[in-house]
């Protein structure tokens, strides 16, 4: 009864998808119009492909954004490795993911665009590219996408599984449930972040035969290595910053520059010669911060310029995509952002560790709170939770990057601290995922479409 029931509001989300998909492309227009979208590319999110299909087994993984893409790019160089017979088709959604990830892929690997969820994209993309399985990211849970390709006996995957709570309130309204049940039972394989999110997809009827555990992905993306050319890039800067009080703000969020700016203002009253790096999550957002300050008379260094910290400089605005990792080898403290305003949710904390940084982050991290206190359990030292007396003044927040700029033993300790939690949880994580991977998807699934990699 609840599989005919879930399968009797999938036609009617098909039925929706397939009337709106005029609209739906209209609105693509619109966000190619407004640079949103990939100017000569926009058309691969309607399932047109820009390459043919090779011959042989093929694995498509498909992430939403830069974080989730890049946590599958350490699997994808595992699954090259052990299986160099098998092509490698990766997707994802946002063109910030796509100007970084493509220069972090291996060669050989097929890089695309994902399809927008409707009938006529899901079924054009799955038509052409008739991929033996699909490993999902996170939390890419696309109905016409889901059904499509178990319809076509097509073994799914979902890696690094999360769903909060917002997410959880929807996917299991009465009348969402049955579809929700439907499109997990699809599934081989669901890898959920931690127990707390396991326990979410079963009470959304996930069969429990098919969660398993085995770390979250985000550690290994810090194994990731950046070119030797970009890191000669950054030689001169890093003369610049010798014998200079270094911290960073990174992934900043609209509203939260004000904040990490206050804060810079009351520690270059006890620092004179301090620099204060900020990353903010959207490059454009960076240029309008410099812009900001400039009108105010104050000196700013701007990443995509080529700007150099000249005497009485104090502020180094990065705003290029795909540097973050390297400026983590550049400071000794990292302030995580997207995590001091309300609604906030966090961004990924062991980067910063991976690179030896000493890690602070605001209150609001959201599912980023596992991983804060899977370091904290193995170190306290490892993360430094603070919070705000007040949405502008940042006293607290002052008060602990003074004492690590001030107390030289501290801060090692911390950076210590940062980089030993990091190992000890991202150690064995990739392959982990390979060894579930390769023994539900790989020796099992394929089997079921005549088409079996041994």
């Amino acid at each position: 009864m609840r599989r005919e029931r879930g399968e009797l509001i999938y036609k009617i989300y098909r039925a929706l998808t397939y009337g709106l998909s005029p609209l739906i492309h209209l609105h693509l227009r619109w966000r190619k119009f407004r640079g949103l979208e990939h100017p000569l590319r926009w058309r691969e999110r309607l399932g047109f492909p820009s390459f043919p299909r090779p011959p042989g087994p093929l694995l498509w993984f498909h992430a939403v954004s830069l974080g989730e893409g890049m946590c599958a790019i350490p699997v994808i160089k595992c699954c090259i490795e052990r299986r160099p017979d098998v092509t490698v088709l990766m997707t994802t959604t946002t063109t910030s993911a796509f100007e970084v990830i493509k220069h972090q892929l291996p060669n050989n690997v097929i890089y695309q665009f994902s399809p927008i969820d409707t009938p006529g994209a899901i079924d054009a993309f799955l038509c052409h590219w008739n991929p033996n399985a699909i490993i999902l990211i996170e939390s890419e849970l696309w109905p016409n996408l889901i059904i499509g390709a178990a319809k076509k006996r097509i073994a799914l995957a979902l890696l690094n599984a999360r769903m909060s709570a917002k997410s959880y309130d929807s996917w299991s309204q009465p009348f969402i449930i049955p579809l929700t049940s439907l499109m997990l039972s699809k599934f081989l394989l669901i890898l959920p972040l931690s127990t707390t999110q396991a326990i979410r997809f079963q009470l959304l009827q996930c069969p429990p035969f098919i969660i398993n555990f085995c770390g979250d992905l985000k550690y290994a993306v810090g194994n990731i290595e950046t070119a030797e050319g970009d890191q000669r890039a950054l030689e001169e800067l890093q003369v610049q910053l010798m014998n200079r009080k270094v911290w960073m703000a990174s992934s900043i969020h609209k509203g939260e520059e004000k904040v990490m700016l206050d804060v810079h203002k009351e520690l270059k009253q006890i620092h004179l010669d301090i620099i204060t790096i900020i990353v903010p999550r959207h490059p454009q957002h960076g240029e309008l911060i410099a812009l900001e300050l400039e009108n105010e008379g104050v000196r700013v260094a701007l990443r995509s310029r080529h700007d150099k910290l000249l005497p009485g400089t104090n502020i180094y605005v990065v705003d290029t995509l795909g540097e973050l990792k390297k400026f983590y080898r550049l400071t000794p403290i990292a302030v995580i952002g997207g995590s001091f305003l309300p609604g906030s949710a966090g961004h990924n904390i062991s980067e910063a560790a991976a690179a030896g940084c000493a890690v602070l982050t605001g209150p609001y991290i959201g599912h980023f709170s596992y991983m804060a206190i899977q370091m904290q359990r193995l170190n306290p030292l490892s993360v430094l939770q603070t919070s705000l007396r007040c949405q502008v003044s940042g006293h607290i927040l002052v008060e602990a990057l003074s004492n690590l700029l001030t107390d030289a033993k501290l801060l090692e300790a911390r950076q210590e601290a940062a980089k030993q939690a990091y190992h000890a949880l991202s150690h064995g994580i990739t392959e982990n995922v390979w060894s579930l991977l390769d023994l539900h998807i790989f020796r099992n699934a394929l089997a079921h479409r005549g088409s079996i990699i041994q």
